[in-house]
């Protein structure tokens, strides 16, 4: 495995390359531009990719099969699991505690916290959801430094600073607003209305 100077953009594509490749799990080898065609990409872009996370792709050939979906597997933490929290325990909060996809790239939410006390489950082994007062001894305790920020956006700069606090150290906010955070916090932010909005023009046109 190579791994060498990966960027979000490649990191964001790599799951497609995988589920790709493990289609064409039987054949020795494959190559780029056979990804390239099968995906609908630019047969350069897909051998960058590629090459940047394994090392074993040889000109008009291509790679072993098995070695790149090992060595994408990897990059992405296909089989070993991070723990994360999730805050807002609301409808979209809900829904992605219970998706399982999550797991096969190497996260786990292992509980829900939520400041409303009708929403409080304790008694789900799976997916419960914890008071927020206990939000910064779980953090600690089961070593968490992933949290997902699921509340309305007049709540998320508070919530965002108190899972700085708890120790979270990379935080995927669904809220709909910036967080003003250090510079040694990662935050990925996640618009869907725009994402919508951006789906209703493509119809339109």
């Amino acid at each position: 495995m190579r791994k060498t100077n990966i960027t979000k953009a490649t990191l964001g594509r790599l799951p497609m390359y995988l589920k790709y490749i493990l289609s064409c799990a039987d054949d020795e080898m494959i190559s780029a531009s056979a990804v390239a065609r099968g995906l609908g990409l630019g047969e350069v872009l897909v051998r960058r990719d590629l090459n940047h996370v394994c090392g074993e792709g040889r000109p008009k050939i291509g790679y072993p099969t098995k070695t790149l979906i090992v060595d994408i597997e990897a990059v992405l933490g296909a089989h070993k699991c991070v723990p994360a929290i999730l805050v807002g325990a609301g409808k979209l909060g809900r829904a992605l505690q219970r998706y399982k996809g999550f797991e096969e790239y190497g996260l786990k939410i292992i509980a829900g916290f939520d400041c409303d006390r009708q929403k409080i489950d304790l008694q789900s082994k799976e997916h419960p959801i914890l008071p927020m007062e206990q939000l910064s001894r779980f953090c600690q305790s089961q070593n968490v430094h992933i949290g997902i920020l699921t509340v309305p956006a007049e709540a998320a700069q508070e919530v965002c600073d108190r899972l700085i606090q708890s120790g979270i150290t990379e935080i995927w906010n669904f809220a709909p607003c910036k967080l003003i955070i250090p510079d040694h916090i990662a935050v990925k932010h996640e618009n869907l209305a725009l994402s919508l909005a951006y789906l209703h023009l493509s119809a339109d046109q």
